[in-house]
């Protein structure tokens, strides 16, 4: 696997990991990392991480969330020297439940650092900004319909 499929599979990983609401998963994958909010407000450290998505996403049966995060436009950009990266994507959250029919809920474009430490790819920073809001009230403890 070359360095933009790694790092490709980092970013695809947090998909997977958050959709099946395994939230111990996703602070492993950036437990190095700072999670910078639209806001500006910054997250780090595996426990803050944890707690932060813990806390924010609701689980339904079995556990999950209920939806999929579906990850698009991926355009990865290696420094010259290949051991630092950029990203920017497109992440679209679908969600349906009992109460909510499928639909998207949430469009957010994500903006990452990646560094390479011991041959391995990982996560450095992921800025975070929503760009359209839907019903989020099925998706995230405290939001508005």
């Amino acid at each position: 696997m070359n360095d933009h499929e790694e790092i490709r599979s980092l970013i695809f990983s947090y998909a997977e990991l958050i959709d099946e609401g395994d939230f111990d998963g996703v602070a492993d994958l950036f437990q190095h990392a700072t999670v910078v909010a639209g806001d500006g407000s910054e997250f780090r450290g595996r426990d803050t991480l944890r707690s932060l998505w813990s806390n924010a996403v609701r689980l339904y049966d079995g556990g999950i969330p209920d939806t999929r995060h579906v990850i698009t436009n991926v355009n990865v950009r290696l420094a010259p020297d290949g051991t630092t990266a950029t990203s920017h994507s497109y992440v679209t959250v679908m969600q349906a439940t009992p109460d909510l029919p499928l639909q998207a809920v949430a469009v957010s474009v994500h903006r990452d650092t990646f560094a390479k430490v011991d041959g391995a790819w990982r996560f450095v920073e992921r800025r975070d900004r929503q760009a359209l809001v839907g019903d989020l009230s099925h998706h995230m403890h405290g939001a508005e319909g």
